[in-house]
């Protein structure tokens, strides 16, 4: 997931904004910094349902601090990165986020993880002046904000949103494939519910009626009646709207019926741990994509030397969650060091929002934000397993 940035005019109408608005004042804070040292913090999942993301995530994130910090920091500031349990749990991700904040002191929330935990403690984040930066989910409310309250100005995203994903893959999928009867199923949760808004967007966009729309609770292990309701429902295309194990849970469900249809994973199941976990029943998954997955095997230059220190360091091997901590972290060291050696709040949002482009080494599109956009890009690939792998079906795809 590091799915990073393009052009702003590339939402068009999905956040466009007054073409000169006319900010108020945002409250921003300078805690965090001294003389040699910036307080960065984050909570992931360490320990709940998709600690396969959390867990590399954090990995990525503490290999970037200890490049950066290696090579000197920024304008002489060692990164000191605090990483919170929240378990995927919204109440914990509060009780967490609250201590990085009045104990702790951060001066940037930085690659938060999930939709419905980023959503509890966003407030209390924007309330305190604290730039919330880069979270693991392409919900819209992490990048979306409206002028008139100038807090939600401190929100940037460099994810590929799921909205605009979904859309850009499902209209792909319809017209590669002379789709009829397109279903879905989701996660009854923020995440689910932005993937379920863009399939539902572009089927009536294309005047194609859903053949089912079905959901699951967060943590569920058993699809049975919702992949056999799809299955009844006559469909041929399914869009999965989950992550790990449920997107393997819902296709192994699927051969056990001897159902062959066509699975087509929104962004979150783009990640390394599904072919490999799911096996065989996960051959032939499609799924929305930001960026072509490296492997050491094929990987080159500066990537495969990456993948390298990674695999040496956490004693696995680096996946598309490590490289999206790794890049959220990269990505804040380059606007603090645009920011100047008299970092600021306000200096580092001016320094984000001044139009400056980021470029990671994995060749993702450059990040690039301004006032009126806080998220940096929409373009999206359409990725396959075959024998195992992801390769890139389509690329460069837009909505």
């Amino acid at each position: 997931m590091k799915h990073i940035a393009l052009k702003a005019g590339l939402l068009g109408t999905a956040i466009a904004l007054a073409a000169t608005p006319s900010f108020a004042q945002t409250k921003t804070t300078n805690q965090g910094i001294s003389a040699n040292e910036i307080v960065v913090g984050t909570h992931q999942d360490l320990s709940g349902p998709i600690k396969g993301w959390g867990v590399p995530v954090s990995n990525g994130m503490k290999m970037a601090v200890d490049e950066i910090n290696a090579a000197g920091g920024i304008h002489g500031r060692k990164i000191k990165l605090v990483i919170e349990d929240s378990g995927y749990d919204p109440k914990k991700a509060v009780l967490a986020t609250q201590k990085m904040i009045e104990r702790d002191k951060i001066f940037s929330m930085i690659g938060a993880m999930g939709s419905p935990t980023v959503l509890a403690a966003q407030d209390a984040v924007l309330d305190a002046g604290i730039t919330q930066l880069f979270p693991l989910t392409a919900a819209e409310f992490t990048y979306k904000f409206d002028p008139a309250k100038p807090q939600e100005r401190l929100k940037f995203n460099n994810l590929l949103p799921y909205v605009e994903s979904t859309r850009a893959a499902l209209k792909h999928m319809i017209d590669a494939n002379k789709v009829q009867k397109p279903c879905i199923m989701y996660q009854d949760d923020e995440y689910g519910k932005n993937v379920l808004d863009g399939f539902e967007k572009q089927l009536q966009a294309m005047n194609i009626k859903a053949a089912a729309v079905t959901s699951y609770k967060r943590g569920v292990s058993d699809f049975s009646a919702q992949v056999s309701k799809m299955k009844a429902d006559g469909c041929d295309l399914v869009v999965l709207g989950t992550v790990i194990r449920e997107t393997i849970g819902a296709m192994a469900e699927a051969k056990k019926l001897g159902w062959d249809v066509t699975f087509l994973g929104a962004t979150p199941t783009n990640v390394l741990e599904v072919p490999v976990l799911g096996k065989e029943a996960v051959e032939g998954l499609y799924a929305a994509a930001a960026f072509e997955i490296p492997y050491e095997d094929t990987a080159k230059g500066k990537v495969k030397e990456w993948l390298t220190n990674y695999k040496k360091q956490f004693g696995t091997d680096a996946n598309t969650q490590a490289i999206i901590g790794y890049n959220a972290i990269m990505t804040f060291a380059h606007y603090a060091n645009e920011a100047g050696k008299d970092l600021t709040g306000q200096k580092l949002l001016d320094a984000m929002e001044g139009g400056k482009p980021f470029d990671d080494i994995f060749g993702n599109p450059t990040t690039k934000f301004s006032k009126t956009n806080h998220l940096a890009s929409t373009v999206t690939q359409v990725q396959k397993v075959e024998k195992g792998r992801w390769v890139v079906v389509k690329g460069g795809l837009m909505f």
